[in-house]
C-alpha cells in the first residue's frame, strides 16, 4: 500500500511504496524549482532519512520532466543582498538531499538542467531516459551554478569535462552523460522511475547501517585528504560491529557461505 506525505509546499510530496520512497517534484509543466520547491525538498530530505520503513529513495519529477531549472521569473527579482541571504539556504535544501543516509536515485525523464541537474546530482545514482537531456545553462543567464553544480559536477566528471559544461551552457543527451559518468545508466523513454526502483529494490532488505556507513564514509571521506578519509573509514567500520545485522551477516556466512544473510535493518 502506498503511503503519501505532504510537504510544505504542494509541489513536493513523499510517496512510499514497499519501503522505498519517491520525492515527487509536481510543477507543470517543466517543474521550475522555485525557493518554495526547493525549501520543501530539503523538508522531504528529512522525512525519509527519519523515517524507519524507508530503505531506499528515488528522486523523480515525472514522466516528461526531471527539473528545467530554477524559477528564472522569481529569481530575476532578486537582488546581489536577495542571494547573499538565499544562496546558503538553497544549498542547505540539496545538502539536506546529497545526506540521506540512504541510498538515493534520480530518475531523470526529459530537462535536468541548471538546478535541476544539481538536485540530481545530490542522489548516489542517476538513471536517464534516453530521450533526456542535462546541464549547467547558468553562464548563459551571466551566472554560475549555485546550488552545488561548480562542486558536485567537478567531482563527478572530473575538472576539464566539468569546465567544458559549466563554461559553455552546452545540454548533452543521455548517452554523452552517460559516457563522461554523469549518469550510471540510460533506459527507454518513460521507464526512468521503474528502473530506478529495480535499482534500489536490493536494498530494501539489506543492513541498513552499514548501508549508511558506507554512505557516510565515501561521501565524508571525499571531503578531505586521505588520511582524514581513513580515519572516518575506520570509525563507520568499528560502529558497525554494535549492530545486529553485523551478527546476522557474518554468522550467516560461516553457516552458508556469502549472500544469504537475512538482515533486520537494525
Amino acid at each position: 500500500m502506498t503511503r503519501t506525505v505532504e510537504t510544505a509546499s504542494e509541489h513536493v510530496r513523499v510517496e512510499i511504496d514497499s519501503s522505498i520512497a519517491t520525492i515527487r517534484i509536481d510543477r507543470p509543466k517543466m517543474n521550475p524549482l522555485s525557493t518554495s520547491i526547493q525549501d520543501a525538498l530539503g523538508e522531504a530530505a528529512g522525512i525519509v532519512s527519519a523515517d524507519d520503513e524507508v530503505a531506499a529513495v528515488i528522486l523523480w519529477g515525472g514522466e516528461k520532466v526531471f527539473a528545467a531549472g530554477a524559477d528564472i521569473k522569481e529569481m530575476e527579482t532578486m537582488s546581489y543582498t536577495d542571494m547573499v541571504e538565499r544562496a546558503p539556504l538553497i544549498q542547505k535544501a540539496f545538502t539536506a538531499v546529497a545526506r540521506i543516509p540512504k541510498p538515493v536515485v534520480a530518475a531523470i525523464e526529459g530537462y535536468a538542467l541548471g538546478a535541476g541537474n544539481e538536485l540530481a546530482m545530490c542522489a548516489d545514482f542517476r538513471v536517464a531516459a534516453l530521450d533526456a537531456k542535462l546541464g549547467q545553462p547558468e553562464i548563459l543567464l551571466g551566472v554560475i551554478p549555485g546550488a552545488g553544480g561548480s562542486q558536485r559536477l567537478a567531482r563527478l566528471v572530473g575538472v576539464s569535462k566539468a569546465k567544458d559544461l559549466v563554461y559553455t551552457g552546452r545540454m548533452i543527451d543521455a548517452n554523452e552523460a552517460l559516457a563522461i559518468g554523469l549518469v550510471d545508466d540510460v533506459c527507454p523513454a518513460g521507464s526512468a522511475h521503474d528502473t530506478a526502483v529495480s535499482m534500489v529494490q536490493r536494498y530494501v532488505h539489506g543492513p541498513a547501517f552499514a548501508l549508511r556507513a558506507a554512505k557516510e564514509a565515501i561521501d565524508r571521506g571525499l571531503d578531505g585528504d586521505l588520511e582524514t578519509g581513513l580515519a572516518i573509514e575506520a570509525m563507520q567500520f568499528a560502529g558497525v560491529f554494535a549492530t545486529k545485522d553485523r551478527e546476522i551477516g557474518m554468522a550467516s556466512f560461516v553457516k552458508d557461505g556469502p549472500g544469504k544473510a537475512s538482515f533486520e535493518g537494525r
